[in-house]
Formats: structure tokens, sequence, C-alpha cells
């Protein structure tokens, strides 16, 4: 990243007000229930080998609604059976939300959580340290993987935890989406080195594929209205930039030739479309399911 360019997640008061728009402006959250209540069920019934208990890791799990959407059709799946849910995320802020939507849930007595305040990598090294050896059912990775360090290192750590049946959920955003194409143009002036920002399920894909590794995908259509980035000063216009950018204060911060480059290239007919006067982004994703390593 330029030296001059800051990356988001350094601030996680102003992060967190981006995602909130993009929440707001996308249907991401829709599309990834639609995936979890009409594709995900044949997946979970398949795990757990009979079992009474289920281990199950939530990777990124921020404010807890998709992770409470999931164990919901786990348990109708499986109505007897009793969870352990270990939840990381680093962010306190998203822990505590978690936490409160739990409490405002009477029928989640058959979970036991147990919360790590800590990144991917903070959790595989407190795995490793506590040389813990219990095997995982399910885990789940939803849009999390742009904030490590080597997204091929951290599929492998979590795939190993695998038991038998088990299943590694990821969701990214696709190698064909507006991001895809926005970071195949601008990774040297946005990305931040230091994670794996601009990572798609593209990438990961080829990795499991050099590999010889067999994997489920499917394709999760979504869209983000941005016509708001178009019109200079707006503030909910400047959040949703910094988020697609993942740059704090981008529109400030960016020399006026990047900026004018990313905005162009954000109406570009690869990453959007415009109807009735709206500029409709390519927000779609793309969930991968790995099995056990074998």
């Amino acid at each position: 990243m330029a030296s001059s360019l800051r990356s988001l997640v350094n601030d996680d008061s102003r992060y967190q007000k981006s995602f909130q728009i993009f929440l707001e402006r996308s249907s991401e959250h829709q599309c990834l229930r639609d995936f979890i209540h009409n594709k995900l069920p044949a997946i979970l019934a398949s795990i757990g080998d009979g079992k009474s208990h289920l281990n199950i890791i939530g990777v990124g799990s921020g404010a807890g609604e998709i992770d409470l959407e999931m164990l919901s059709e786990l348990h109708k799946k499986h109505p007897e059976v009793t969870v352990d849910n270990e939840v990381v995320e680093p962010s306190c802020q998203q822990i505590n939300n978690y936490k409160v939507l739990v409490s405002q849930k009477p029928d989640l007595d058959y979970v036991n959580f147990h919360w790590n305040t800590m990144t991917a990598s903070e959790f595989e090294e407190h795995w490793k340290a506590e040389k813990i050896t219990k095997k995982v059912d399910f885990i789940h990775m939803i849009q999390m993987l742009y904030y490590v360090k080597d997204p091929e290192a951290t599929v492998r750590f979590f795939q190993s935890l695998l038991g038998k049946n088990g299943k590694l959920l990821i969701i990214l955003v696709s190698g064909e989406s507006g991001w895809g194409r926005l970071w195949r143009t601008y990774k040297t002036e946005l990305c931040n080195p230091e994670i794996s920002q601009c990572v798609t399920t593209g990438d990961i894909k080829s990795f499991l594929d050099s590999k010889g590794m067999s994997y489920q995908s499917f394709e999760l259509p979504s869209q983000m209205d941005i016509t708001e980035c178009f019109t200079e000063g707006d503030e909910k216009g400047e959040l949703l930039l910094d988020f697609l950018t993942e740059v704090l204060d981008f529109s400030n911060t960016a020399s006026p030739e990047l900026r004018a480059g990313v905005l162009e290239m954000l109406r570009h007919p690869d990453c959007s479309v415009e109807s009735n006067g709206k500029v409709i982004f390519n927000n779609n994703l793309e969930a991968i399911i790995l099995d056990q390593l074998s």
C-alpha cells in the first residue's frame, strides 16, 4: 500500500460504520441467508457421524447474526445434539454485540459458547500452544480471509482440525465480482501488504486445484447500490468508498488520479450496471465447501 494510505482496518470505529452502510446498501446478508436456508442444510445433515455432541468453530463471526442462523439450521438437522461453539472474532464491539444477541434468544440452551477475542492467527497459535487435540465437525469462515497474512496456510490449518465427515465452509467475494475486477486493476495501490485483502474465491480455487483437492462451490448472487459514492462529500458515499477500497478516508488521502481512476473503474460495466439513475455494483459471493483432509 502506498505510504500515504492507511488501511481502514486500523480504525475499528470507522470500519464498523463503513461496514454498516455496506450492509444497508447491499444484498449481502440476504444472499447469505438464501444459501444458509436452501443449500447449507444438506451439507449440515452429513456432518457429525451420528455423534451426540458437535464441535463448531466460527472464524470472524462478527455480531453473530449469520452464525445463529447456521446454528438454527444445524439444530433442525440434529435436534438431539449439543454443540460447543468456538467464536473467533478480534473486535470487542462485535463480540459484545454477539453476546447481546445470544442473550435475547431463549432457544440456544443446546449451545455452549466459547468467546475468543482474537484473530484467526492468534487462535491458531492458542490452539497449538494448548496442544488441543479435539476434532471439529463444522468450521465456517465467512468474509474473513481478507484479514490474514496467508490465506492458504489459514485454510490448511482449519481444514486439519476437521474430524470424520467434518466440513469447512469458506465464503468470499467471487473472482468474477466487481471486487475482483477492482482489485486486479488497483491491487498495488489499494491492497494492504500486511494482509491478503484482495483475495477472492478465484485465488482459493486456484490453490485447491494446484493441490488436486476436491471441493464444492456455490455462486451467491449479490449486488450493492454505490450511487452515493459519486456525490462528492456525501457522508455515506465516503464511508462506502472507504469500504470498497479498504482505505481510511480514501477521498481525502488518495491522489486525485487514484480517486478518479477508482471511481471510473467502479462505474465500468465489468464492475457495475447503471439503471434508473442508480449505479449497482456486482457484489457476488461464492461459497466453497471442503472435507476433512484425506
